[in-house]
């Protein structure tokens, strides 16, 4: 049987390696190990998968145009295949021509033959439409809501926009001055740790194109299920738009907005800002303050409350504004509610740089758009494999390269026949205690 892990290539080809020699003994390195893999830890995103439920339900998003007496690799086998491969590192569709004959991977997606080939993968993303978009950003919601045991008292949304780097000629693309490339525009949102939407956007647009429409149809549904819990919009300047605020304020959403510096309001911290610096030019330590005005823009019917947090320093004045409809001191609204913003960008990162959510590389958009909610759905099950299985762990709030490193790529001697398939780990593997009271935590979750 070929090896899962060479490219293909036969002992002929690749010949004996020679590392030398210690002592008297030669070192010497073979490709005919058999049945083993450096991706054994497969086996406990398959077993969070199973908990909750993913891929099967994601798999009744995709409508499947094949006759079904001609099928080989389920929609739901090839889902598990593509998010799995993409929480342990493989980014490319080309990766899983040698994939495709590992026994672990084959055994997690719960088949005893060779998996999807990369043109079978192929084919599944040039199903995707629009229809299948929203229906797995619903799900994404869905699974959102069940992963609470109890009525959450309140939840914090947060908005967030980023930049999809584009190399080639796709659908929707567009340069864009801020970010200085050919991208799209993805709109990200995050509650905690946790994905609500990640929806992919040309990126000749306002950075808060959409985000109403988005807001509107999450607080319909999670009132839906929680009808009492207060919901909480937070987003930077990029969502300080009139549409938006109003729409919270009828409807019963609090938010908390970055607002962008402009002369008028400016010239209400003036004082302030000539008063911080005096004290800092006197004793030589940065001065920092937390103060609140009102205001009304032009476009805005009334005014509203504005946090403004002020600082001098060696670098000069660095002002900030927030715009909110929250009740609470200032100090504490900007620095235990706002500044927690910056975290949802850790988050859009981990989806990004670590699962691959970047690789838009398909001439259709829709496909492009499939390509980022598959690595959305791996991440929910990163996430949910965090939360179900690593609790009170050294691994608990561990982000995807180091769980892929310490967790995730484990090697195994792998033997199947009729009667068991055994993987066979390192004696003295580092993370054996943690690998398996994960498995034993999801299982009893």
């Amino acid at each position: 049987m070929p090896n899962p892990n060479c490219t293909g290539q036969s002992e002929l080809e690749l010949g004996v390696i020679d590392f030398g020699h210690l002592g008297r003994r030669r070192i010497e390195g073979r490709f005919d190990g058999g049945s083993m893999t450096s991706d054994a830890g497969v086996m406990l995103l398959s077993a969070t998968d199973r908990r909750i439920g993913l891929t099967e339900q994601a798999a009744r998003c995709i409508a499947d145009p094949r006759n079904p007496l001609l099928i080989t690799h389920a929609v739901r086998d090839m889902l598990r295949q593509r998010v799995y491969g993409l929480a342990l590192g493989w980014e490319d569709l080309n990766d899983h021509q040698a994939l495709r004959l590992d026994v672990a991977m084959q055994t997690a997606v719960g088949v005893d033959r060779d998996v999807a080939s990369a043109p079978t993968l192929c084919r599944l993303e040039s199903w995707a439409d629009r229809a299948t978009a929203v229906r797995l950003s619903e799900l994404l919601v869905e699974q959102f809501i069940a992963s609470f045991k109890l009525v959450p008292s309140e939840l914090v949304l947060d908005f967030d926009a980023t930049d999809n780097p584009l190399h080639g000629q796709q659908e929707g693309r567009f340069f864009h001055g801020y970010y200085d490339c050919y991208c799209y525009l993805p709109l990200y949102v995050f509650c905690g740790q946790q994905l609500l939407c990640a929806y992919l956007r040309p990126s000749r647009i306002d950075a808060a194109k959409h985000a109403a429409a988005i807001l509107k149809l999450l607080v319909r549904r999670l009132r839906e299920v929680w009808p009492d819990v207060r919901i909480v919009l937070r987003g930077d300047s990029g969502f300080c738009r009139q549409r938006l605020i109003n729409w919270c304020e009828r409807s019963g959403v609090h938010y908390i907005i970055g607002l962008a510096r402009n002369a008028r309001l400016e010239a209400r911290v003036e004082y302030a800002q000539l008063a911080l610096r005096d004290e800092y030019e006197r004793s030589g330590i940065k001065q920092r303050l937390i103060d609140e005005f009102s205001y009304a823009a032009q476009s805005w019917p009334r005014e509203r409350r504005v946090i403004t947090r002020l600082e001098c320093g060696e670098q000069g004045y660095n002002p900030r504004f927030v715009v909110t409809n929250l009740d609470g001191q200032a100090a504490a609204l900007y620095d235990q509610v706002y500044c927690q913003r910056g975290e949802a960008e850790n988050r859009i990162k981990e989806a990004q740089i670590g699962l691959f959510a970047t690789r838009t590389s398909c001439h259709v958009f829709a496909s492009n758009q499939l390509r980022v909610l598959l690595a959305a759905l791996a991440y929910v099950l990163i996430e949910r494999m965090r939360t179900l299985g690593l609790q009170g762990t050294e691994l608990a709030s561990a982000q995807i390269d180091t769980l892929r490193a310490r967790l995730l790529k484990l090697a195994a001697v792998i033997t199947r026949n009729t009667r068991r398939i055994r993987l066979y780990f390192a004696s003295n593997w580092p993370s054996a205690a943690v690998f398996a009271q994960a498995l034993r935590a999801i299982g009893s979750a």
